[in-house]
């Protein structure tokens, strides 16, 4: 008898106490002996076909064939791909419904139930079917509400059998299996939360691009046809859907190859353009280089008050190309670099100009794709100064997607109010893992932990930013974890909410390299995000440091970097390479770089006082400085066989902080120092975690593991959607103190996430009161890309001070009470008198 679908009411409940991915998979199971009901996938060497319709969608197919490769990866048999309507034996049966006619002929006897499927977004089914005609003989059908849908079926079984995602993008070799059996049950995965999930490959200058020359698209000397096949497939595998890609200068743009857009066809890719490519077009090369070779003359200006017809062709030359393309245009207009957008001075000016760039824009589309603009699925981005025009009233049509943008650095800068959230259009997030740009770069590592990627994005899907979110991965690798999480999380945002993400990096450690191995690997991860968010190692040179929080950070990462070479030892071989790239390169490089940086430092500092040690510690920083070569060459030319080649640089962009260390020599005069290094520890400072006391019996108030510099941050979760004022703050959320105060004038600092208010029309305030004082409200939100932004971002926090007068020494307690949604505080620091002036 067929099996009932686990209904969503149970997967529901099972969610209360689980991650959804577990929740999901909790009716099938893959197992290496049969049990009844179960269905042999592979036994006694053998494996079963998988069957599929040549009628249904090309991506079928792919997922089809890319399934049977798994198969062989993981038990040396290679299932063959057949193409029937009413199979003999007992096969994997993988389509489409109202696409395939196995399929739907399954449905119509009855065998699969297709209720819960059938007509929506990117939902699949697999499940374990009876042999009605071969008694005790079952099939294992996948089907899906669409074409991606399937595909992404296909995948989770992969990963289900223990292929992970990252097979050939981190060399994650299974083990071999002996026999496969598919336990009985129905799993139905989906619909998504949210609807586009996609990537941008970026800033590709000193990773993908040197790679792909020189390993895959060889002939062409760029990033082609065969890179971005291995784009498409990972992204099916992490069930991604939408793609910026790749438009550095030196790049050819995506268009120029004319098997791209074919690739993204079969695959089943919906194409983009990032905020500053309007209308999927290339400008930094079909616009400054390559508009003489397409249109046989030379450009015009690039601005659209002066030159429209010119550029009017331009975008509608490239939706004439698109047509056979699933796509989301972006809309509007900046620079053809990175910047804003030529035209008039005035604020008033430019809103207009943009306003009848998106009419002509959407004219466009109504006429190439013949169908009412608000069918074509449309994005605007409002990032940098363009968010300053939106601010000024710059109008968007209602069915236009905005999609907010961070600050470069993992903080978004607004969300939707309560107005923009009935948009029809709704809304998205643009969010970065990688940056080249203001304050500093960060383009070597990737360090953004998931809870502070779930906690920022979570706080958008609860604003109603549910339709786009897009993450900048910069070359894909070294953010392998970082890019799954933001996918996962966008395929099911109550999974890895704030509270649970900090689990993620032993769950997908678990999934990688084994159960083992989960628990250890996903501590080493904790910490290197937790020491990351007081400093990335790219940012080091303009981050201060005490001499004791030096000493103590230097000892934290060599225990860490000790820790990760120690597990490295115990990793089966078919996984060692894996482990270097994903686990031991980034801690190991991260540790390097803060001993050549923070040992240099501390060389220059004790030069001429201490000599012998100032030595030392420059010995050991150029030590670092090669370490972090070794490694690097390690990465590139002994891996793998050197596949991946090119991928990894040591220094990109060639910024100072990369070169060897500056720092003490035995000819340098006594009395060397280094603006960088504070004099003194003359600071108490205490971590939010310990709160003695609030006043909702912990149920507003949560401490969320992972969330800022100090490693936990308090807030209010689910965010409370209002501000307290001075009349009704005793009503507010607080939190209670006690902390060491000496005679005299006390600086108290509240250090908080460097995060920005919900909306323009809130702010981001917390109120302090000293034993039982007068509330004051102190405000910490920053305008991004000033300095107090700067400082705040490349430290790990931001911070309001207050002063108390004491006449002894005592212990005081302070109340923070969270006027403001989206406040986290991290830390209380005090500074004695003796240190205030």
């Amino acid at each position: 008898m067929l099996r009932k679908p686990v209904s969503f009411l149970f997967i529901a409940l099972f969610q209360l106490t689980l991650p959804a991915v577990y929740a999901q998979r909790a009716s099938i199971r893959v197992t290496e002996k049969a049990e009844k009901g179960s269905f042999a996938l592979l036994a006694a060497g053998k494996a079963v076909s998988i069957v599929t319709d040549t009628a249904d969608a090309e991506v079928t197919q792919i997922a089809a064939a890319a399934l049977s490769d798994d198969i062989k990866t993981l038990t040396g048999a290679k299932p063959a791909v057949l193409h029937e309507t009413a199979p003999a034996k007992p096969s994997i049966i993988i389509g489409t419904l109202g696409r395939s006619a196995v399929i739907d002929r399954l449905a119509s006897l009855g065998r699969i139930q297709t209720d819960s499927v059938k007509g929506k977004w990117e939902t699949f089914c697999i499940t374990v079917i009876a042999d009605q005609e071969h008694k005790g003989l079952r099939s294992l059908v996948i089907f899906g509400s669409d074409p991606r849908g399937t595909a992404f079926g296909v995948f989770e079984l992969s990963k289900m059998l223990g292929v992970s995602p990252w097979v050939w993008w981190a060399d994650v070799t299974p083990a071999r299996r002996q026999n496969l059996y598919i336990g009985a049950g129905t799993n139905i995965i989906g619909p998504p939360s949210v609807k586009y999930r996609g990537l941008f490959i970026n800033d590709e200058d000193w990773g993908m691009r040197p790679w792909a020359a020189k390993n895959m698209d060889k002939d062409l000397k760029d990033i082609g046809p065969k890179t971005y096949e291995k784009v498409f497939e990972l992204m099916l595998r992490l069930k991604a859907n939408y793609l910026w890609p790749a438009m550095h200068p030196g790049t050819k743009a995506f268009w120029y190859y004319k098997e791209n857009p074919e690739l993204a066809r079969k695959y089943a890719i919906i194409m983009g353009s990032s905020h500053h490519e309007p209308m999927l077009r290339d400008t930094e090369f079909e616009w400054n280089e390559n508009y003489k070779e397409e249109y046989g003359k030379d450009h015009g200006e690039w601005r659209y008050d002066t030159n429209r017809d010119e550029i009017y062709r331009f975008f509608d030359d490239r939706v004439k190309q698109a047509e056979n393309n699933e796509a989301i245009y972006t809309v509007g207009m900046r620079a053809t670099k990175d910047g804003g957008m030529a035209g008039p001075s005035a604020t008033e000016g430019k809103v207009k100009i943009l306003e009848e760039v998106i009419r002509d824009q959407r004219e466009i589309l109504e006429k190439r794709l013949k169908k009412p603009a608000d069918e074509v699925p449309q994005v605007f981005c409002p990032y940098k100064e363009v968010l300053d025009l939106y601010r000024a009233g710059l109008k968007v049509p209602d069915d236009v997607t905005i999609t907010w943008v961070d600050d470069n650095h993992g903080y978004i800068r607004q969300l939707p109010n309560e107005k923009e959230q009935k948009r029809s259009g709704g809304s998205g997030v643009y969010y970065h893992f990688s940056y080249w740009g203001l304050p500093q770069d960060y383009l070597w590592l990737c360090s953004t932990s998931p809870v502070l990627t779930s906690y920022e994005m979570s706080k958008a899907y609860d604003q109603n930013a549910r339709t786009i979110w897009v993450f900048n991965a910069g070359d894909i690798k070294p953010a392998e974890l970082e890019l799954q999480f933001g996918m996962d999380l966008a395929w099911d945002v109550k999974a890895w909410s704030p509270g649970k993400a900090h689990s993620y990096p032993a769950y997908w450690a678990s999934e990688t390299f084994g159960k083992e191995f989960g628990e250890r690997i996903g501590r080493i991860k904790e910490t290197y995000y937790r020491l990351a968010a007081s400093g990335k190692p790219e940012h080091l040179n303009w981050v201060s440091f005490t001499p004791g929080e030096i000493q103590t950070r230097l000892k934290e990462y060599q225990q860490l970097a000790a820790e990760t070479q120690q597990l490295a030892g115990k990793i089966p071989e078919r996984l060692q390479n894996a482990y270097f790239e994903l686990v031991a390169y980034p801690v190991q490089a991260a540790c390097s770089m803060n001993e050549k940086m923070l040992y240099a430092r501390e060389s220059l500092r004790l030069s001429g006082s201490s000599q012998p040690l100032a030595l030392e510690y420059a010995a050991k920083a150029e030590k670092a400085y090669e370490n972090i070569q070794t490694l690097t060459k390690k990465y590139n030319t002994e891996i793998a066989g050197g596949k991946w080649d090119g991928m990894m640089d040591a220094h990109p962009r060639g910024r100072e902080i990369f070169n060897a260390p500056k720092a003490a020599t035995a000819d340098m005069p006594a009395g060397g120092t280094t603006n960088k290094t504070e004099t003194a520890d003359s600071e108490f400072v205490l971590p939010a975690a310990r709160y003695v006391k609030n006043n909702r019996d912990s149920k507003q108030l949560k401490l969320v593991s992972g969330l800022g510099y100090t490693g936990e941050g308090l807030t209010v979760l689910p965010p409370i959607i209002k501000t307290f004022s001075e009349k009704d703050i005793d009503n507010a959320p607080y939190a209670d103190f006690k902390l060491p105060v000496k005679k005299g004038k006390n600086k108290i600092e509240v250090r908080c996430l460097p995060n920005f208010p919900l909306n323009p029309d809130m702010s981001l305030r917390y109120a302090l009161s000293v034993n039982g004082s007068k509330p004051e409200f102190v405000n910490i939100a920053t305008l991004a890309e000033t300095k107090e932004w700067s400082s705040n971002v490349l430290r790990g926090f931001s911070k309001g001070n207050s002063i108390y007068q004491s006449n002894r020494d005592e212990e005081v307690t302070i109340r923070i009470y969270f006027p403001d949604p989206g406040l986290v505080v991290n830390a209380l620091a005090v500074t004695y008198p003796d240190n205030n002036p």
